[in-house]
């Protein structure tokens, strides 16, 4: 079921949603950006249509509803645990093709990476119904169809703006149906636009022998890269968190327990007791990351941890392109299957 809407029509469509729904999608931040007078696009909750950026990709990933930066689990006292609330109101997020394949890497890391289910993420994902944004044409740095992430049928409805000013909308879920059917919208048929091609093209290998990890493709980051992080906190994919317990009282008694995102690429990581560090080196760190999200994850999950979103190399400030590094990396991979021959 599809159909075709006017501004308007969106714009009521959005405020009939509100009334089930919260809504955390793309807003573009004037002022905010990274320089003087720049823009930046990052996700939050709206409470009207004209705040949801649908042109420009965003600079932060969806991922914030579900693994916030910053998320307290549970309230302590010496004989009492309270969770913290995440509210019953579900959640529309509006998300590209590539950031839906990226749902389902988190998915695998929280629901399905060990014995039991991580119940704070599984609270939060139940609670969750995806809007995909179409993609008319790819973005700078994009890599999607490359990681085979450039399509997808999971959403409940789509929608996107075309350069004749309209709306077009598929509706998968029949719950949302109603909500459709109320506008003065036109029914016809609606395929989502998807990206086919990119002007960045990698070719992932398809096996890591162990001598990569020693090549000498690693030490140019010893030099380029400055540490910073900014690459995992713009990837939807990465995962990694550490634990804070915050005290209210001088015993440790009264407190909450927070779980805060953690960088691989960042001074403090590999910390250990004793004061042992493990990857001091950035090129070791970069060989960690690259390789966790190319070869280590696909060898549990079968399939690349990385989507080619492009979003670090949007966001490095050093200009490290993670998809010259895959190239890189799968031509180390092929010299190095030759020389084992």
């Amino acid at each position: 079921m599809g159909f075709q809407m006017s501004e308007k029509d969106f714009g009521d469509l959005v405020r009939k949603l509100l009334e089930d729904y919260r809504i955390f999608a793309p807003v573009r931040k004037i002022g905010e950006g990274r320089f003087e007078n720049t823009d930046v696009v990052r996700y939050d909750f709206v409470t009207d249509a004209s705040q949801i950026e649908l042109e420009k990709k965003s600079d932060y990933p969806f991922r914030e509803f579900l693994t916030p930066l910053s998320e307290t689990l549970f309230y302590f006292t010496e004989n009492k645990v309270t969770e913290a609330g995440v509210g019953e109101k579900p959640v529309l997020i509006f998300l590209r093709s590539c950031d839906v394949h990226a749902l389902k890497r988190i998915d695998d890391i929280y629901l399905r990476n060990g014995r039991d289910e991580d119940w704070f993420y599984r609270r939060r994902r139940d609670l969750v119904h995806l809007v995909l944004i179409g993609c008319t044409h790819s973005y700078a740095n994009c890599f999607c169809a490359s990681m085979g992430s450039a399509r997808t049928d999971e959403y409940a409805f789509s929608i996107e703006r075309r350069e004749d000013g309209l709306y077009y909308s598929d509706v998968k879920d029949e719950t949302f149906a109603p909500a459709f059917e109320a506008l003065s919208a036109e029914k016809k048929e609606v395929v989502p636009s998807f990206v086919t091609e990119n002007r960045t093209k990698v070719t992932p290998p398809d096996k890591i022998p162990m001598s990569v990890c020693k090549d000498p493709l690693w030490d140019e980051y010893d030099a380029r890269c400055i540490a910073c992080g900014r690459c995992n906190f713009v990837c939807p994919t990465c995962t990694c968190f550490t634990m804070q317990d915050i005290y209210y009282t001088d015993n440790g008694k009264v407190g909450e327990r927070r779980r805060v995102g953690a960088s691989c690429m960042v001074d403090g990581f590999t910390n250990v007791a004793g004061g042992g560090q493990y990857r001091r080196k950035h090129g070791e760190r970069m060989r960690f990351k690259v390789l966790h999200k190319i070869g280590d994850f696909r060898a549990k999950f079968g399939y690349n941890m990385c989507v080619g979103c492009g979003r670090c190399d949007d966001v490095c400030p050093a200009y490290i392109s993670y998809a010259n590094i895959i190239n890189k990396v799968a031509k180390a991979a092929e010299a190095a299957e030759k020389e084992e021959k």
